[in-house]
Formats: structure tokens, sequence, C-alpha cells
């Protein structure tokens, strides 16, 4: 795990370097992929370094641990952009649509609704990802393949949301490439033009797929504790 800003700023050169190595040889069509560095179950001192090297898009999975730990320190950061990647429930919706940026998890209609209606109670309109289960896993959340189109047509039009993209998990154990393909062919039909897809693991095969958006946390931040991966 990285301790320091000169550790932190090796590994994401590193992680940026594959990035760009991935986008120039499989001619990606985005100019550029965002990285979101994944800080979820991490602490605020174990982000700082990564703020400190000049990442500014952070990704976290659950509100309530944002919620403790990024105010403070987007009083430091200010530029500091950051996604909510993870399940969102709708008792959560008002702190989360309070502190994040960006809401990639949007992933059923009533979900959709209360967003829009705190959206324009805080005066706020943030660029939201439809999350697709893109393995059908009855564990995972997501709206199913073939709901997606007429769900992104339903969050824009009914619900007024600002949708700019899709993102997906693809199953575990599984080749991703072929998962990864399959959402942007879904992007296409939905008229989006932005992929949030691709981990530590497999965000080289997503970027040759046309990832804008990849989530990276291991790879930067080091082994999550056991009991929170």
């Amino acid at each position: 795990m990285a301790n320091s800003a000169a550790n932190a700023q090796t590994a994401l050169d590193y992680i940026r370097s594959r990035m760009e190595k991935a986008r120039r040889r499989f001619g990606a069509p985005p100019e550029d992929v965002e990285l979101v560095a994944v800080s979820k179950t991490f602490s605020a001192s174990d982000i700082e370094p990564f703020l400190e090297a000049g990442q500014t898009v952070f990704g976290e999975n659950r509100v309530q641990e944002a919620k403790d730990k990024w105010p403070e320190l987007r009083q430091r950061y200010p530029d500091v952009q950051l996604h909510l990647i993870g399940p969102l429930q709708t008792n959560k919706v008002r702190d989360a649509v309070a502190l994040f940026d960006v809401i990639e998890s949007v992933d059923r209609d009533k979900l959709a609704g209360v967003l829009a209606q705190e959206m324009h109670r805080l005066g706020r309109s943030l660029p939201c990802f439809v999350q697709v289960n893109i393995g059908a896993e009855p564990q995972k959340a997501g709206i199913a393949v073939d709901e997606t189109a007429d769900f992104v047509a339903r969050c824009r039009d009914v619900h007024g949301l600002d949708v700019v993209g899709l993102m997906c998990i693809p199953p575990d154990g599984q080749p991703a490439g072929p998962y990864f393909a399959l959402l942007s062919a879904l992007a296409k039909a939905a008229s989006v033009e932005n992929l949030s897809m691709g981990m530590s693991g497999d965000f080289e095969t997503a970027i040759a797929m046309g990832a804008t958006h990849v989530r990276v946390g291991s790879a930067l931040f080091g082994r999550r504790p056991a009991a929170s991966a």
C-alpha cells in the first residue's frame, strides 16, 4: 500500500502508463480514459498521498463510509470528483446527492425517481450511469441486459436524469472481454457515450472494448482488508 506521495505517484504513473499503452494499442474510440481510483475501505490517511500526487477522481461504494471521510478531505482538495460506484438505497439518496458528483449505480425506476426529486430539491444535476447486470447474476445489482435501452430512455424522458453512460461488473472467474463488448453494444443501442468498466485485473481489456472510465483500486492502494474484499 502506498504510504507517501512519492509511492502514490509511482503507482499512478504505472497504471496510467498501462492505460495509455492499451488505448494506443487497441485504438479504442475514446480520446482519453478516466482513471477512477477506488478508495473504498481505505482511510483518509491512505487516500491523501494520492491526492497529493494529483489524482482527483475517486470511487466509493458506500454512502456512509464516504460521508465519514470525504468532507474533510474535500476542504483541502476542492478539485476532487467523487463517484458512487456501489448499490444505492433510496433512504441514502439525500446524502448521496449532497456528497457525490457522479452516480454510477442507477438500476431501477424507484431509485431514478428519488434521485431526480432530490437533485431538484438541492439544485444539483449529477451525471448518472445506468448499472447493467451484465452477467445476469442474481446476487448482483443492475438492470437486466434486455431492459437496458428502455430503462435509459425512461431515466431520461420520465425521470429527467442526465444519463451519460453504462456501468457493469462482469462475473468473477470468466473472461471479461465478451461482457465488455456486450456493454459497448448496449451503449450504442441506448445512445450513451460513456462506459465505466474494467477494474484492477482487467482494465486493459476494458479499454480495448471502448471503456471511457476504469475503476482501479487494489492495483493502486494495495490489498484490501480481508473482511472488506
